[in-house]
């Protein structure tokens, strides 16, 4: 397995000339880049032309990561030529979020075969559900296929985002490329690291990704409330209170949901995933050192699933949220990651609108706010 990172940024051009000489069926490109892209598509369909045989795919960011370091505005590349995986990749059109459990089903059904081991996922991040995208998904995969990857950024605008298919960026649809055979080796670990605060309310109504009340409250009416002078700003502020909801009291399990939009009309607030009616639901707020520790959690959780042997690939998706939180510490948690990996792992990844990966084990799920990693090699 042999793994390459390079970049292009507008003012000075490729990182790296001539670009590896990798391009096989058994070759992954793996393409990270600001939602820009999608008006100025040359330097994708450059990458593209250079590897016509290999498997690309791809989406915009809320920032690039490049080992410890978060970039804006490139085009990061990263290839991996794989000596004995099998590669196939998928799409499916999402052009609304009602299609996003059908876009799901279509990218198991393209991608399932006896012996596909893992599957990498990229979804345009404003015009699905993620909860209905991975719920297709997992109607027709088995919990031993590991699913992860996440919802395309870009940054803190929420108004467009892409994915790369067929060579070309492009809104509306979702990816994935299938990984296949007993030789290639996935782990993968998914943390948060927010404290909850302020009651727990209980969603007495929604639908799908709405949220219209909380405890018979118009939603958005007490979101801001507790946001204060903060509310001008949203939906961007949103980003700093996510919820967390559970099924019942005595569930354990959270899930973190973060906001996309919010609906003044109707007193509502778009999520990225499902709001069940009946669930409780918290607000959540930052704590510095623990999202940091998080990062380090998550990727001690990849090293207890296996003992790579050779070159490993982490791709590292954490949520813009946590970005806009952590500020200038933002690379500490990229940097405390990278430093439990095993020594001369390469880590890219980019800050998405949101994180897809089994929540400790079994079938994926969506998550908003949290740091998960995905550890690659080969046997």
């Amino acid at each position: 397995m042999n793994i390459t990172t390079f970049a292009y940024l507008p003012a000075t051009g490729w990182s790296v000339d001539p670009w590896p000489a990798l391009d096989s069926a058994r070759t992954l490109v793996l393409l990270f880049g600001d939602s820009h892209f999608l008006d100025t598509p040359a330097p994708i369909r450059a990458i593209a032309a250079a590897y016509p045989t290999s498997q690309i795919i791809g989406c915009s960011t809320s920032g690039e990561i490049a080992g410890a370091r978060v970039v804006d505005g490139s085009l990061l590349v990263t290839v991996v030529a794989f000596a004995h995986t099998r590669l196939a990749t998928a799409h499916a059109p999402v052009p609304a979020v009602q299609e996003s459990y059908a876009a799901g089903q279509a990218l198991g059904a393209q991608l399932a075969g006896p012996d596909l081991r893992s599957v990498l996922l990229f979804s345009d991040g404003l015009t699905v559900n993620g909860s209905e995208l991975v719920r297709g998904l997992n109607a027709v995969l088995p919990p031993s296929v590991v699913v992860t990857g996440g919802l395309a950024g870009d940054g803190d605008r929420f108004q467009r985002t892409w994915v790369v298919w067929d060579g070309a960026p492009r809104a509306g649809f979702v990816v994935a490329a299938g990984l296949y055979g007993d030789r290639v080796q996935v782990g993968h670990g998914s943390k948060g690291g927010w404290d909850i605060f302020g009651p727990e309310r209980r969603v007495t109504r929604a639908t799908g990704n709405i949220l219209y009340e909380l405890d018979g409250k118009p939603a958005l009416q007490l979101y801001k409330e507790y946001l204060g002078e903060r509310a001008a700003g949203l939906p961007a502020t949103a980003l700093l209170f996510p919820l967390a909801l559970r099924a019942h009291p005595d569930d354990e399990k959270s899930i973190v949901r973060t906001i996309l939009g919010v609906d003044e009309s109707t007193q509502s607030m778009i999520f990225a995933g499902d709001i069940p009616t009946g669930s409780l639901a918290q607000l959540m707020r930052a704590n510095f050192d623990r999202l940091i520790d998080a990062a380090e959690a998550a990727a001690l959780m990849t090293r207890e699933r296996n003992s790579p042997m050779g070159p490993v690939l982490a791709l590292a998706i954490s949520c813009v949220g946590r970005r806009l939180i952590l500020g200038e510490r933002t690379e500490e948690e990229l940097e405390a990651a990278l430093a439990v990996l095993p020594e001369g792992t390469q880590q890219i990844g980019f800050y998405s609108y949101g994180e897809i990966s089994p929540y400790a084990a079994g079938s994926c799920d969506l998550h908003n706010q949290t740091m998960t990693l995905t550890t690659i090699y080969e046997s």
